[in-house]
C-alpha cells in the first residue's frame, strides 16, 4: 500500500516552480529584514522635516567704503517666494539642462546618473562629475550637513524620495529655485536677480538665466563679479546643455552668446572679499553678537582697491613664468586707515588672507628698523662704515656678489642693502633695541634676537609692515591699522564709531633728527638704490626692498606724505621663485598702483615731524657720543678675515647688489629741516597725462 513516498524512503522532490516559489520567500523575508534593519538604522539622526517651510534668516551685513559705495553684502537676503508658472519656461529649464536632465523621469534619485558620475570620475581619477539630482541638492540645502558619509548619502536619498512621494515635479523644482544658494548672500532665484541684475525673476533673459544657473555649482569660484572669465564660460556650458534639451533653439543660443549680461553697478561684491574677512572679525570683536541687520562703514577707497587688483593680476601674469604665484598688498594711510587690500592672486581660489594672516621673512626690509635704532643712537646717514667681511659669533653674513666695497657712508648702505654693514651695526647698537624700535612702530608679531634678524629673519605680515612704515610717512606718529569708522543699525542706530586718536594713534615714536635721516636715506633706495624701478616722477617716495634667501620672498614698502603700500610677493609652499628680488615684481606692482592712485590721493612730500633739538646742524654728532669712533675701534673684533663660508650663513639670504658705481650720499627732496619745522609745502604735481608706464623692466634690479 503506497503512502506517497519514493521508493526507499526519500521525501518527494519539488518541482521547479516549488524552489523558485520556496527560495523566492527565504530571500523576501530576509530582505524585508535587511530592509527593516537599514531604514532603521538610517532613519536614525533623521532631520525634523516640519521645518520644510521655515527659513532660518542670518542678519545681513552691508560694507560701504569710505565715500558710501557698496563693497559687498554678506549674511541672508531672502525676498519672497516666486511662482514657477510666472517665470519665462527658459529659467527653470536652465537648472533642469544643467543640474539634472533627467529631473522628470527619477523617483528623488537617479541610479543611472550616479553610475554615469562614478564612471566618469574613476576614468578621470578624481571628482569631475557629482551624481545627486536636483532633489536631492535640495534636501541637502533644506536639512542635511555638508559631511560627505556614507550615512549622510543614504540619508539624503531616503529624503529624496520621501519629498518625491509628498510634493509635485513642479513643487520640488519651485521649493528648489526659492530657497538655492546663489552667492552674494542671495538665497532663491527672485533675490538672486535682484542683487546681480536689479530686476524681478520673471525680468531674466537667457543669458542671464545661465549665468545664475552656472552659478550653482561653486557660487564664488563662478562669481560675474570678480571671475568674470569663469563665469562666462560656466554660462556657455549652460546655454549649450540647453540647446542640446531642446530647451532653445540654434538662434537663441547664438543670440544669448551675443547679448552682454550686465551685473548691477551698485554690486561691488567679491572687489574686497580679503578686506572683508578681516573686518568680519573685528566686527564681532567690537559689538559682539547681532540679531540686527548691520551697515558697516569702513576705510577702504574702492577706487584704489580696484587699482590695487589691476596692478597685481598685471604683474602676476607678466611674471608668472619666473615662479610669482602669489602677492599681498595693504595701503594704509598716515593714520592708519586701510585703503586697499590685496590679500592673494584670486579670492575664488584661496580665500587665505595673505594680507593679515601669512607671516613671512621680511628680509632688507626689516633693515629700517635696524638703522632707526641705530640713529636713536647716534649715528648719522654720513657716518663712515666697512663693507668687509664680519663673524658674528659662528655667523659670517654675505653680500649678494660675494664682494665687499670697503668704506662708504651709512646711507649708501642703506641704499645698496649692504648685508655686512647692517649686521654690524645691529650688533654694535644692540638687537634689543632693534627690536624694541620694530615694536615701537607697529610689528606685532614677535622679532627674535638672533643675529640674522638684522638682515630680517623676522616673520611679518604686509599688514604690519605697512602698520610700521606709516610712522616714517606721517611725521614719526604710531598708527594703528584698522578698516572700521563706524557700525550702525539700519534703522541708524550707532553701535560703535571710532574716534580720532583712538588706541594711542597720535603717539610720536620717532622723534628727529633720527626721522630726518632715515626718511633722508630711504628716499636714496628709490632714487638711486635698489628700489629705482619704483620711482615716479614728480612725487617725493621713499621706502625699502627686502629679498629673503633663494628668492623665496619678495617684498618692497614703499611710502609718500601721509601713505604708504607694502607689496610682498612669493608662493604659498615656500618654494624659491627665479631670481625674483624686492626691486623686481613687488616694486613693479607698487609703482603701477601708486601712480594711478597718488593723483587721486592728493598727497604731500613727506612731512620733516618734530622740530629739531636746539642747537642742531646736519651732521654734527650729539654732545658725548662718538659713533664713529666706536665703529673705528671696533673694526680690529667683529669683523673678520672672511672665514665663514656662504652656506653657512641661514635665512635670510642676501640681496644682489647692482653692479654700477656706489652711489653718492643723496639729498633729500624737501628743505631741510630746522627748529621750528617749516610749513610743509605740496610735492610738485605729475603732467595731467601721466599714466602707469606699461614698460617696466623686464629683468630685475638686483641687490
Amino acid at each position: 500500500m503506497s503512502h506517497g513516498h519514493q521508493p526507499g524512503g526519500q521525501p518527494p522532490r519539488r518541482s521547479t516552480m516549488g524552489r523558485l516559489t520556496y527560495w523566492g520567500a527565504v530571500l523576501g523575508v530576509w530582505g524585508l529584514i535587511f530592509a527593516v534593519v537599514f531604514f532603521a538604522v538610517f532613519a536614525r539622526g533623521l532631520p525634523d522635516t516640519s521645518s520644510l517651510d521655515a527659513i532660518e534668516r542670518v542678519p545681513g551685513v552691508t560694507y560701504l567704503d569710505r565715500n558710501g559705495v557698496l563693497i559687498a553684502a554678506r549674511g541672508s537676503e531672502q525676498s519672497p517666494p516666486i511662482e514657477l508658472e510666472t517665470l519665462p519656461d527658459y529659467v527653470p529649464a536652465a537648472f533642469i539642462a544643467v543640474e539634472d536632465r533627467r529631473f522628470y523621469h527619477h523617483p528623488g534619485f537617479d541610479p543611472i546618473g550616479m553610475i554615469r558620475a562614478m564612471v566618469a570620475n574613476m576614468r578621470a581619477g578624481r571628482v569631475v562629475q557629482g551624481g545627486s539630482t536636483l532633489t536631492q541638492q535640495l534636501v541637502k540645502n533644506l536639512f542635511l550637513t555638508p559631511d560627505q558619509t556614507m550615512r549622510r548619502k543614504v540619508q539624503e536619498i531616503m529624503l529624496a524620495v520621501w519629498l518625491e512621494l509628498r510634493f509635485s515635479k513642479e513643487e520640488i523644482l519651485e521649493l528648489y529655485l526659492n530657497r538655492v544658494y546663489f552667492g552674494a548672500g542671495a538665497y532663491g532665484i527672485e533675490a538672486a536677480a535682484q542683487r546681480y541684475f536689479d530686476k524681478s525673476a520673471h525680468e531674466l533673459t537667457i543669458g542671464e538665466a545661465a549665468l545664475l544657473a552656472g552659478l550653482l555649482k561653486a557660487p564664488s569660484r563662478y562669481s560675474p563679479l570678480s571671475e568674470t572669465e569663469r563665469a562666462a564660460g560656466r554660462a556657455t556650458v549652460v546655454l549649450n546643455e540647453m540647446e542640446e534639451a531642446g530647451v532653445i533653439t540654434t538662434a537663441q543660443r547664438e543670440a544669448a552668446v551675443l547679448e552682454p549680461v550686465r551685473v548691477s553697478r551698485t554690486l561691488a561684491t567679491q572687489h574686497a572679499q580679503y578686506f572683508v574677512d578681516w573686518l568680519d572679525q573685528e566686527v564681532q570683536a567690537l559689538i559682539g553678537e547681532s540679531s540686527d541687520d548691520l551697515v558697516i562703514e569702513t576705510t577702504l577707497d574702492l577706487t584704489l582697491q580696484a587699482q590695487a587688483e589691476r596692478a597685481v593680476r598685471a604683474i602676476i601674469a607678466r611674471d608668472g613664468e619666473r615662479g610669482v604665484e602669489q602677492a599681498a598688498l595693504v595701503a594704509v594711510d598716515g593714520e592708519g586707515r586701510v585703503r586697499a587690500m590685496i590679500g592673494g592672486a584670486s579670492y575664488a581660489d584661496s580665500q587665505f588672507n595673505r594680507a593679515v594672516d601669512a607671516r613671512r621673512q621680511a628680509g632688507s626690509a626689516f633693515k629700517p628698523f635696524v638703522y632707526l635704532a641705530a640713529m636713536e643712537a647716534g649715528y648719522t646717514p654720513d657716518t663712515p662704515v666697512e663693507d668687509q667681511p664680519v663673524t658674528i659669533g659662528n655667523w659670517s653674513p654675505r653680500n649678494y656678489d660675494g664682494t665687499f666695497r670697503g668704506r662708504m657712508t651709512m646711507a649708501q648702505a642703506v641704499a645698496q642693502s649692504t648685508n655686512t654693514v647692517a649686521a654690524y651695526v645691529a650688533d654694535r647698537v644692540g638687537r634689543d633695541r632693534v627690536a624694541s624700535a620694530a615694536r615701537r612702530l607697529g610689528i606685532t608679531s614677535p622679532v627674535n634676537l638672533q643675529p640674522a634678524m638684522a638682515l630680517g629673519a623676522v616673520e611679518v605680515s604686509p599688514l604690519e609692515m605697512a602698520q610700521a612704515y606709516a610712522a616714517f610717512s606721517n611725521g614719526g606718529r604710531r598708527a594703528h591699522a584698522h578698516g572700521i569708522t563706524r557700525i550702525r543699525t539700519r534703522d541708524g542706530q550707532t553701535l560703535y564709531e571710532r574716534r580720532e586718536g583712538e588706541a594711542g594713534a597720535q603717539q610720536q615714536v620717532i622723534n628727529n633728527p633720527p626721522l630726518y635721516y632715515m626718511n633722508q636715506m630711504l628716499r636714496g633706495v628709490v632714487t638711486s638704490g635698489t628700489a629705482r624701478a619704483a620711482a615716479i616722477e614728480g612725487y617725493d617716495l621713499a621706502g625699502k626692498t627686502g629679498t629673503t634667501s633663494d628668492y623665496k620672498d619678495a617684498w618692497f614698502v614703499g611710502y609718500t606724505g601721509g601713505f604708504v603700500t607694502a607689496v610682498w610677493v612669493g608662493r604659498d609652499d615656500n618654494t624659491p621663485m627665479r631670481r625674483v628680488t624686492g626691486g623686481g615684481a613687488p616694486a613693479a606692482i607698487w609703482r603701477q598702483f601708486m601712480a594711478a592712485a597718488l593723483p587721486r590721493l592728493d598727497v604731500q612730500r613727506i612731512p620733516d615731524g618734530p622740530a629739531m633739538p636746539e642747537g642742531w646742524q646736519e651732521g654734527l654728532q650729539q654732545q658725548g657720543e662718538d659713533p664713529i669712533g666706536d665703529i673705528l675701534d671696533g673694526l680690529g673684533g667683529l669683523f673678520g678675515g672672511g672665514e665663514g663660508q656662504p652656506g653657512d650663513q641661514p635665512a635670510p639670504g642676501p640681496e644682489p647688489t647692482p653692479a654700477q658705481p656706489q652711489p653718492q650720499p643723496q639729498q633729500p627732496a624737501p628743505s631741510r629741516p630746522q627748529a621750528p619745522p617749516p610749513r610743509q609745502e605740496p610735492a610738485t604735481p605729475p603732467p595731467a597725462t601721466q599714466q602707469p608706464s606699461p614698460a617696466e623692466p623686464r629683468e630685475p634690479i638686483y641687490f
